[in-house]
């Protein structure tokens, strides 16, 4: 296969991707994922940015090998044991840290507090599209950011979805 010309970067906010497509009921198969933004979106480099657990280093090995560049966050425990690891001001500033480096970026979350982000990208043409779960858990201010330039992993679950 030939690819675009294009050199676009994907930065993923992992636990929003990984909330949303549980609650919609199925399981993301991250290899064919990553062909698929390769091949639809020309994505050269694909940021995941996630919350570092001991426990999952072989999920963050096998994202590796299917050519995810990690971007850890640490995490906090609360007194009732719920983890917390906002990745959002991380993956806002790598994106600006990146900015020269790419053509257009694509956002892989359905969390509003990155409209702003979007909106900035959009005005500058340099968003190549927003990627959520689905439209009924997608923010509506980051809909309105995208001005268009949004699509659903609902909509590609075929492609994308993890089958044995």
């Amino acid at each position: 296969m030939t690819y675009k010309k294009e050199n676009n970067f994907a930065f993923i906010d992992g636990q929003n991707l990984h909330m949303g497509i549980q609650e919609l009921g199925w399981k993301l198969d991250l290899k064919r994922f990553r062909k698929y933004l390769r091949e639809k979106y020309s994505v050269r480099k694909v940021f995941y940015f996630i919350g570092y657990m001991p426990k999952y280093k072989s999920l963050y090995k096998l994202l590796r090998k299917f050519g995810y560049l990690l971007c850890f966050k640490e995490i906090v425990v609360d007194k009732y044991g719920n983890v917390k690891g906002n990745v959002d001001a991380d993956l806002v500033l790598k994106v600006m840290l990146e900015y020269k480096k790419f053509d257009k970026a694509m956002i892989i979350s359905s969390d509003g507090d990155f409209a702003g982000l979007v909106r900035h990208l959009y005005q500058d043409g340099k968003l190549k599209s927003v990627l959520s779960s689905h439209r009924r858990l997608c923010s509506l201010l980051l809909k309105k950011s995208a001005k268009g330039k949004i699509d659903y992993l609902a909509d590609i679950r075929h492609l994308i979805e993890y089958t044995k």
